[in-house]
């Protein structure tokens, strides 16, 4: 999988590098440079506001950890699936962890969040993603057929459409048996590994399990989010049309709709290709030039994205990683302060034993 992740990289840095050198690198440049500092910030803060309506989505569904943890805890994960040369589900794994270290970022209403309850909520948001992604994309996919009836682009999509619905359906099926196929697993590898390995892996499915349990008992708070999620994907499309418009391209928003649901669709295939390399590039240039963009300014849009990505990215990764250090600085003194308290009632015993 690391070889095949690392291999997708590199054709897709090549397909970028070649659109980049067949449209004419002084013409991206020119693009780029036209969109000016006001321009890019305008870019960055709609996609801040889409990441807290993103925040806002996941605590709907999961009530009991705090906004502003879920909140870090996304951005950190879309963070690490952007900026690092991991894909998406490297920044899985990633997410996961800022899941569980992000009480660091939310000062007094933050909690510790334990392995399997973080892994548990990641899963559910990425569920509730997915859902309102469908949506997104149906609704694109009726912009795009409205302004270009024969478009090329319309049946893959609806074919992806539809496997990508009965992917999400066999995946919270999952989630919903989760605990008891892990379980199975146990069972059946029972005879080849280790007792406690196999007692912590009883134990982890029962707490997985339930977790699960508690938020899919509530299926209005799952289409609350799976709601705030389709609000989010609108949002980005916007994040697109503000990015066109000081670009100098004239686009209706219904066309930004188009363009980004259909080229979301198809980064949703490729997505072991790390960051969309390429990928992401070919679509908005495709799309684009359906809506009377020219190449050069899509593939400079693309870019600019890129862009915004690394500026609200690496800050988060670098944040997370010196909470991370000073959490791990920390921990080696409340060892020993704990191994203190522990002693002193030994300590106390030994030297006034009963009846002295």
């Amino acid at each position: 999988m690391r070889k095949l992740t690392i291999l997708l990289a590199f054709l897709g840095l090549a397909l970028l590098t070649g659109c980049t050198a067949w449209l004419g690198a002084g013409s991206v440049m020119k693009a780029i440079v036209s969109i000016g500092f006001v321009g890019f910030m305008a870019t960055v803060l709609a996609q801040l506001a889409v990441d807290a309506i993103l925040g806002l989505a996941w605590h709907a569904a999961c009530r009991d950890i705090s906004v502003r943890q879920l909140l870090v805890s996304r951005m950190i994960r879309d963070a690490a699936a952007s900026c690092l040369p991991f894909s998406q589900l490297g920044g899985m794994v990633i997410g996961i962890r800022a899941t569980c270290s992000s009480h660091l970022f939310a000062g007094r209403r933050g909690r510790t969040i334990s392995g399997p309850e973080a892994a548990c909520a990641n899963l559910v948001d990425i569920t509730t993603e997915v859902m309102g992604q469908i949506l997104f994309i149906l609704t694109a996919v009726l912009c795009l057929v409205a302004h270009q009836q024969s478009s090329p682009f319309a049946k893959p999509v609806i074919i992806g459409l539809v496997l990508l619905t009965m992917g999400i359906g066999g995946f919270i099926w999952t989630q919903q048996h989760g605990g008891s196929l892990l379980k199975r697993a146990g069972r059946m590898l029972g005879h080849n590994m280790a007792t406690q390995w196999q007692d912590a892996m009883m134990s982890s499915a029962d707490s997985l399990q339930e977790r699960f349990d508690e938020i899919w008992s509530h299926p209005r708070r799952i289409a609350e989010a799976a709601f705030l999620h389709y609000l989010g994907w609108l949002g980005s499309a916007g994040t697109i049309w503000v990015a066109y418009y000081f670009l100098g391209a004239k686009l209706s928003f219904s066309g930004a709709i188009a363009i980004e649901g259909v080229a979301c669709g198809i980064m949703s295939v490729s997505f072991l290709v790390p960051a969309g390399l390429g990928v992401q590039e070919a679509a908005y240039i495709a799309l684009g030039s359906a809506f009377g963009i020219a190449p050069s300014i899509s593939l400079g849009l693309s870019l600019l994205r890129r862009g915004r990505e690394l500026v609200i990215g690496i800050p988060m990764l670098l944040g997370w990683q010196a909470m991370e250090m000073r959490s791990l600085r920390n921990a080696p003194q409340a060892d020993g302060d704990d191994a203190k308290e522990a002693t002193a009632p030994v300590a106390a015993t030994t030297t006034n034993p009963p009846g002295k």
